[in-house]
């Protein structure tokens, strides 16, 4: 880098300098991506494979897919059988509401292994028993903190015809509550034991219980594997017997929404990055260059040769891109942290501060790539005017 480059680049307003808002404003892009998206990844990795998701599969039911077939308990029994298969547990979906203080509806579904719950309060079992809740800690307006520890009363549907039932109370032990702005499974959910849940959506339908597990089924079911390097294989076999099955792993990893959008966009603004600073670079250093031609033209009249004055070119161009590196990561992490709290709620997972940072891999190139771009655009760029003749120029500007 020229001596003189700090100098030109601070004080002549023709310097380079002049693409530090453009570079700026792509590398603060490129930084709010990285950061979003390893926010994202580092939350999957942490409250859903790391919890077990590595060796768990979902099935899924669909009621208009005759191809799909059903999760009736003779056919999670078979599931069961497979080679491989540790346990598969099922999940019915019903609601439950406030049968004494408040005024809420609760979704309740079946606690599964596919499901970490931040517990902010009590202590989450190993198992869930028959008469055990875990509640949101607040839902709609209402604290439900009072509620741990003790047996509370909750409504539910118990269907007695065609579009007609009563309500039905059933007492449950409130032993955890959990952070509500974790919505894997939506929002309000109340977790219990897979038969109790089993027992409140058949009463919804209007059936028994063993009646209502053979015919009707479970919305979706987790099976475990043994072990993660068998869980394609049991996958498969899944597949073969008609079922739809799908790794949780795989589910987690493509996100849709904003986790999607983050990570194209991160490795699309990369490349855009450097392709961008090298454009820049050409365009700016050769408009540079032939506005500043009378004074780099007397420069070589004084013996100043070509090599030093593309020496100054690359000292701004290094200076520019290094400031903008900075800024788009400052900037970029200092948005993506801001964007944690929200994100989590748009996820249903926690996304913590500190893993909305950018990577240090992202963060390097957010950092380098500016530098490098605009140095090659300003060498490539500047080539053409520095090659004109300098007794000309200095005739031409008086």
């Amino acid at each position: 880098m020229s001596r003189w480059s700090l100098h030109t680049w601070w004080r002549d307003g023709r310097s380079l300098r002049r693409s530090l808002p453009t570079l700026a404003v792509l590398a603060a892009s490129v930084g709010l991506c990285a950061g979003v998206a390893g926010g994202a990844a580092g939350a999957v990795e942490r409250d859903v494979l790391g919890s077990g998701g590595l060796t768990q599969i979902e099935l899924a039911s669909f009621e208009d897919d005759a191809s799909v077939r059903p999760l009736t308990r003779p056919a999670l029994r078979e599931a069961a059988r497979l080679p491989g298969v540790e346990k598969v547990v099922a999940d019915h979906p019903a609601t439950l509401y406030a049968a004494e203080d408040g005024t809420y509806d609760l979704t309740s579904r079946t606690l599964t292994p596919a499901d970490d719950l931040p517990v902010v309060a009590g202590r989450l079992p190993r198992a869930l028993g028959a008469g055990d809740v875990v509640l949101p800690a607040r839902a709609q307006g209402t604290d439900l903190r009072p509620l741990l520890g003790r047996t509370a009363a909750f409504g539910h549907t118990r269907a007695t015809g065609v579009a007609s039932g009563t309500t039905d109370v059933i007492r449950l032990r409130v032993v955890a509550l959990y952070d509500p702005a974790w919505q894997s499974d939506g929002r309000d959910v109340a977790y219990l034991a897979e038969p109790t849940a089993a027992r409140l959506a058949a009463a919804r339908a209007g059936l028994e219980t063993g009646v209502f597990r053979d015919r009707e089924g479970a919305e979706s079911a987790v099976v475990v594997v043994a072990h993660q390097n068998r869980v394609a294989e049991v996958t498969r076999a899944l597949q073969a017997e008609g079922f739809s099955a799908a790794p949780v792993a795989d589910r987690v990893r493509r996100l849709p929404g904003l986790f999607g959008l983050a990570s194209l966009g991160m490795r699309g603004g990369v490349l855009l990055l450097a392709v961008g600073a090298v454009v820049v670079g050409a365009v700016r250093a050769a408009d540079s260059a032939r506005a500043r031609l009378g004074h780099f033209a007397v420069l070589r009249v004084l013996g100043v040769g070509r090599a030093e004055l593309r020496r100054i070119l690359l000292g701004e161009a290094l200076l520019t891109g290094g400031a903008a590196g900075v800024i788009g990561v400052a900037v970029g992490a200092g948005c993506s942290v801001l964007l944690a709290g929200p994100l989590s709620g748009v996820l249903g997972l926690p996304i913590a501060r500190a893993d909305a940072l950018p990577g240090p891999g992202w963060a390097a190139a957010v950092l380098v790539l500016p530098a490098v771009g605009l140095a090659v655009g300003a060498l490539a760029g500047s080539r053409r005017v520095l090659r004109r003749d300098p007794y000309l120029a200095v005739r031409a500007y008086g």
